[in-house]
């Protein structure tokens, strides 16, 4: 007998058009209502009624911010796993219960394959600050990718930032296609300190200036690598603890999607109501069957013809605005 899980992964796998995608979307959406508690407790406070929620853009997206105060599953289960957000000393920080780690792995390299698989690829990480703790799931998606292209050859740097450089040397001489996969203070950290000249290589920048103070734009930092990765690609990725899904920006500043995914944008100043060009992100990840795939990040966008800009986050009073809502 199939499982109610390995049904929910063929559909959404199965997602090919929009209307695919409404289908499944408001099929989970009436399921998670029912038996994910903190999301049917969220929608019963805002009085809506699921009965008249048709079309995907209507459903109501949980804050993130449950993921930090409360246990977001639909129904119950025993995770293999929790992947935690990173947070300074004494921050309370998001859990993600992940009921299965292989799903997890078939959501994250189907849509990277879809778009970096090359014959020979080779995958690297420069991911010091996650490598750090425990609980990263981006640690646990690039770790698997690797098995898949390296065999069993983990090539992960801490702060070696020369066995880095020569491995990159290497790679190089030998043509090999490579993708680097690295958090954006160690890539800058890394730009200010070597050259290399490496058309195979794509750089996937990943987010994060944690501790650094001002965060520079996507733009500005960039451009500042592509004067240490001479004839590489720098794009980049959005994710996060709380999602299974991954956006790439094959650009570098415009996010596209896999076929289950969306990213939709908010009013700033009525957080129920979307807007068309520009506002709050709020991410539809039906990968998330057993937890919650509706959801408003803190995070800011602008929409383009070739996908959706990511501007930076809220400002400390947009946030208290959208926690007033909750409460």
């Amino acid at each position: 007998m199939i499982s109610d899980d390995a049904i929910w992964q063929q559909k959404i796998l199965d997602i090919n058009d929009d209307a695919a995608f409404n289908e499944v979307a408001i099929a989970l959406f009436k399921v998670q209502a029912k038996h994910c508690k903190p999301y049917g407790d969220f929608i019963k406070l805002l009085n809506i009624d699921c009965i008249k929620i048709k079309y995907y853009d209507q459903i109501p997206f949980l804050p993130i911010t449950f993921f930090k105060s409360h246990q977001v599953i639909t129904k119950q289960f025993n995770p293999q796993a929790i992947f935690t957000s990173s947070g300074t000393t004494g921050d309370k920080t998001s859990q993600h219960h992940i009921k299965n780690l292989n799903w997890y792995e078939i959501v994250s390299a189907n849509f990277f394959s879809q778009h970096y698989e090359k014959p020979n690829l080779k995958i690297l990480g420069l991911l010091p600050s996650y490598l750090e703790r425990s609980g990263s799931s981006l640690i646990y998606m690039v770790r698997k990718l690797m098995r898949l292209y390296n065999g069993d050859e983990l090539d992960f740097y801490l702060y070696d930032t020369e066995a880095l450089y020569l491995k990159l040397k290497n790679l190089a001489a030998l043509g090999q296609p490579t993708v680097l996969f690295g958090v954006t203070f160690a890539l800058t950290d890394f730009s200010k300190r070597y050259e290399i000249d490496f058309p195979q290589l794509t750089v996937i920048e990943t987010g994060g200036m944690k501790g650094r103070g001002y965060e520079p734009i996507r733009a500005t930092i960039h451009d500042e690598l592509k004067k240490c990765f001479f004839n590489a690609q720098i794009h980049s990725e959005y994710g996060m603890t709380e999602l299974l899904s991954q956006a790439y920006a094959l650009d570098g500043h415009h996010f596209i999607t896999p076929q289950w995914m969306k990213l939709l944008l908010r009013d700033t100043n009525d957080p129920l109501t979307l807007h068309p060009i520009q506002g709050g992100i709020n991410v539809i990840d039906l990968a998330n069957f057993a937890t919650c795939a509706f959801i408003a990040t803190q995070d800011l966008g602008r929409k383009h013809p070739n996908g959706i800009e990511v501007l930076g986050r809220f400002d400390h009073a947009d946030v208290r605005g959208c926690s007033m809502l909750i409460q």
